[in-house]
């Protein structure tokens, strides 16, 4: 017997797997129980809105890029309680893991749920990652027959709700911060916007402080050597383990900035928390085939573990003289992780500003040492040869990263991994 799948968690990441087709939302401890335990759960049938993507992400722009957009832009419209279906050509040239970036976030944006329609992509996936070639077949037939596989021969569907567009080739590099989720910041207007929320009244884009507050800065001492701390100083960069970690291009697109980085002889401030926890092993094995993990640790992005980490505010503690510095001289200091919560308070006691972006941002940012930061006009350091050596200069293209990623990702990863995904040491 077949019949569509669907699912209901009490995880914020449950969505996520509206990028592969499956109907699935969040729900309450009690009621993910009581289905547990065989009982049905019931919902009023919500309205849905399209979402039409046109066009293709340019060079520059991750998947994370593309999520903080569709987030600002239905938290604008209103679609809590509501199911959102993206469709149209631009859906096409998203990879499933872009897709899954995007549903992923719906508790962000509001909605129960942000479903893609399934297509040839959805098999893909499937065979990349090493499900039985008979079953993908077999799901295909089925889809087909119930007129549940989306290609071009489809008319869009009607729905219950408006419509809203997006033309992908619009998205510009984005980050979103520094209390919510939803307020995007373009990466080029970062500098500029961090110093506006400085003297904004206190709220989520402001901290309140006169302009002589702004000026303040504060020494401290660590492992021997003195720094001075200013406002907006990034203390903790995590690439932690969320809809960023399960997506290879965006991981990959991090790994490859830190090789390029450390090329250059870049380093990272000794006293930033840095850390790296994937949502999966199959992460480390295609970090170790593409050969970025050991540029990783150079810049201290080593494998803390594989899990929800800073997100949900379990980085553990920054150093002492730092966390002192910070609170004795009323700083404003600065955490950028890839993870879907930026709520103040939430990744760190110490951290009022925090925001999220891509992997390769979280590095960059990393490399930068602070958000009050403008990566056009201000260089990261020197080369070797004493020149100077911006952004621009190492940030590898997305042709770049698509290359390694369709040469280092094989099905057998996916299925070794699997297979062992219950075996484990004497703890576990």
């Amino acid at each position: 017997m077949l019949y569509p799948d669907s699912v209901v968690g009490t995880d914020s990441h449950t969505t996520m797997i509206n990028g592969l087709g499956v109907a699935g939302w969040g729900v309450g401890g009690i009621e993910a129980e009581a289905v547990m335990l065989g009982q049905t759960i019931s919902m009023v049938l919500p309205q849905v809105v399209g979402f039409e993507l046109t066009g293709s992400l340019p060079q520059g722009a991750t998947a994370t890029d593309l999520v903080l957009t569709c987030v600002e832009m239905l938290r604008k419209r209103g679609v809590v309680g509501k199911f959102v279906e993206f469709f149209g050509e631009g859906v096409r040239s998203l990879n499933l893991a872009d897709r899954a970036t995007i549903a992923n976030m719906a508790p962000e944006y509001g909605a129960t749920m942000g479903y893609f329609p399934i297509d040839e992509r959805t098999i893909e996936y499937l065979n990349l990652t090493g499900r039985d070639p008979n079953s993908v077949k077999l799901i295909e037939k089925y889809l087909r027959e119930q007129n549940m596989f989306a290609d071009k021969k489809q008319p869009v569907p009607d729905f219950s709700g408006d419509v809203m567009h997006l033309d992908l080739s619009k998205v510009v590099p984005s980050l979103s911060g520094p209390k919510r989720p939803h307020d995007r910041v373009s990466f080029s207007e970062m500098k500029k916007d961090f110093n506006f929320c400085m003297t904004n009244k206190t709220g989520f884009k402001g901290f309140g402080y006169d302009e002589a507050g702004t000026k303040k800065s504060k020494k401290f001492v660590y492992e021997g050597k003195e720094y001075t701390f200013n406002h907006g100083d990034v203390v903790i960069a995590a690439i932690t383990s969320c809809t960023n970690t399960s997506n290879p291009d965006v991981m990959l697109a991090a790994g490859l900035l830190a090789k390029n980085a450390v090329e250059k002889g870049l380093s990272t401030k000794p006293y930033i928390k840095k850390s790296l926890s994937p949502g999966s092993h199959v992460v480390t094995q295609y970090y170790e085939a593409a050969g970025v993990s050991q540029y990783m640790d150079k810049l201290g992005f080593t494998t803390a573990g594989y899990g929800c980490m800073t997100c949900i505010g379990n980085s553990g503690e920054i150093a002492d003289s730092l966390q002192a510095a910070i609170v004795e001289g009323d700083m404003v200091a600065a955490a950028v992780l890839s993870g879907n919560r930026n709520f103040e308070g939430r990744v760190h006691p110490a951290t009022r500003a925090n925001y999220l972006a891509s992997p390769p941002l979280v590095v960059a940012y990393a490399l930068a040492g602070t958000v009050n930061f403008d990566f056009d006009t201000q260089p990261l350091g020197n080369d070797q040869k004493g020149k100077p050596v911006f952004l621009r200069d190492i940030w590898p293209s997305r042709d770049q990263v698509s290359k390694v990623t369709n040469g280092v990702i094989k099905p057998e990863m996916f299925t070794a991994t699997y297979n062992n995904i219950l075996k484990g040491s004497a703890m576990w």
